[in-house]
């Protein structure tokens, strides 16, 4: 019984598992909706786009309506400033308000700046998608090639071992080609592990579940558009910088504050209104001329701080200490987004070299497969050295690849720097 059990939850957690095969553009565009860590950046800029409605709260009317219900015994007192009454509604609203005012625009800087950190963000994870399904394809690229490395390597040992029990080669031969073949094997297994988890890294940034795995087809990336010059990458970069827009942000969010802080001095207006329905068994009549029970007020309220102590100007030094240190990161960060641009434009200049010289160096792998297939089937070659020849071949894709691979991912950092990736990528 206990077999068949095993067996059926093993079948069950197969059918979970589902492989998804997706193109670059899918992939990227599914992580831009369903990432998990994207989705959390969007929940702190709904979070503070919520903040500037806090901040403007002091400048909308509100009403208040209750009751201060109460028998009075001799002369009618107030109960928390008011008169006992059967209904009361007050109302206020901030009219001028200047410290409250800088305050609402310091959220509204804040909301910006949240923006600025989802779309760092979604570059962010349109990269690291990207960089993944470009590990993916080579991987699966790589295991093929070491698949028919394997298998041509596996024909070289045949041989070898009929040569050496003939007497033709020596026992250290076939144990060369033994170790070649197991090389070869080795390296097949590594691969194949490395793509499993490659493809199951895809579907959980993909917002899939952890059994799921993610399939990169063998279609090339698409051609992108960069820059035409290293000091065009160097522009693009800076204007593009969402980091650097996230601490300018920042900067005029903390100035702001800063002025917040000094305008608590500033005199306040509200406007303020109240409305109270008296009862009669109050005890009015005994103590004052004339009774009314319906009473109201309407008026503005003016307050003049005069001594409002020393926090106000201790946190208006705390915002232009802040200010100080931001203008300090923003230099550094606009140098190291210079230093950063050019670097990837050369990377990308360095691996496209790197890539034709790859190439090249594959197709001489190729001609010399077809010069011995050709001497084979004349039987001026061997079969074993036409099947190294292949092997060698295989080592020649491998490492074109290899090249290409590093070529897509310079080109990526590129798009990255210059804040054009997502836009390049869907």
């Amino acid at each position: 019984m206990r077999p068949i059990v095993l067996l059926s939850l093993t079948a069950f957690t197969c059918l979970r598992a589902e492989v998804h095969t997706l193109t670059l553009r899918q992939v990227v565009e599914r992580a831009l909706l369903q990432n998990p860590e994207l989705a959390m950046a969007r929940l702190d800029e709904l979070k503070a786009s919520e903040g500037v409605r806090i901040a403007r709260d002091p400048f909308f009317p509100k009403v208040f309506v209750g009751s201060g219900l109460a028998y009075s015994s001799g002369f009618p007192m107030s109960i928390d400033g008011s008169a006992p009454s059967i209904v009361e509604a007050r109302a206020i609203q901030s009219i001028y308000n200047r410290s409250k005012s800088l305050q609402v625009a310091v959220a509204r800087e804040s909301a910006r700046g949240a923006g600025l950190s989802t779309a760092a963000k979604r570059d962010e994870i349109a990269f690291q998608t990207a960089s993944l399904y470009l590990d993916a394809q080579r991987a699966v690229r790589n295991l093929d090639s070491a698949g028919r490395q394997a298998k041509s390597l596996e024909v070289v040992a045949g041989l070898v071992r009929a040569r050496v029990g003939a007497g033709r080669e020596l026992e250290i031969e076939n144990r060369r080609a033994a170790l070649a073949l197991a090389q070869a094997r080795q390296r097949a297994l590594v691969l194949e592990t490395r793509l499993d988890s490659l493809e199951g890294s895809l579907a959980v940034v993909l917002g899939f579940g952890s059994d799921d795995r993610v399939r990169a087809t063998a279609d090339p990336p698409a051609a992108v558009e960069l820059p035409a010059s290293e000091e065009a990458a160097v522009e693009e970069a800076l204007a593009g910088s969402k980091e650097l827009k996230r601490l300018e942000s920042a900067l005029q969010a903390k100035a702001l504050e800063a002025m917040s802080a000094r305008a608590s001095r500033y005199p306040q207006v509200d406007l303020v209104a109240q409305y109270g329905l008296f009862a009669k068994f109050n005890n009015y009549e005994d103590f004052f001329r004339r009774f009314q029970r319906h009473n109201g007020q309407l008026g503005v309220s003016f307050t003049l701080p005069v001594f409002s102590g020393s926090a106000a100007a201790a946190q208006s030094s705390q915002a232009q200490l802040e200010v100080q240190r931001l203008r300090l990161q923003i230099g550094s960060t606009r140098d190291r987004i210079t230093l950063d641009s050019r670097r990837a434009y050369r990377e990308v200049r360095q691996a496209e070299a790197a890539t034709e010289v790859a190439r090249l160096d594959l197709d001489v792998a190729r001609d010399q497969v077809s010069i011995l297939l050709a001497q084979s089937q004349e039987g001026r070659a061997g079969l074993r050295d036409l099947e190294q020849a292949r092997s060698l071949e295989q080592e020649k894709w491998i490492a074109f690849y290899d090249a290409q691979h590093a070529a897509a991912r310079a080109r990526l950092e590129l798009l990255r720097q210059t804040g054009t990736i997502v836009a390049a990528l869907r």
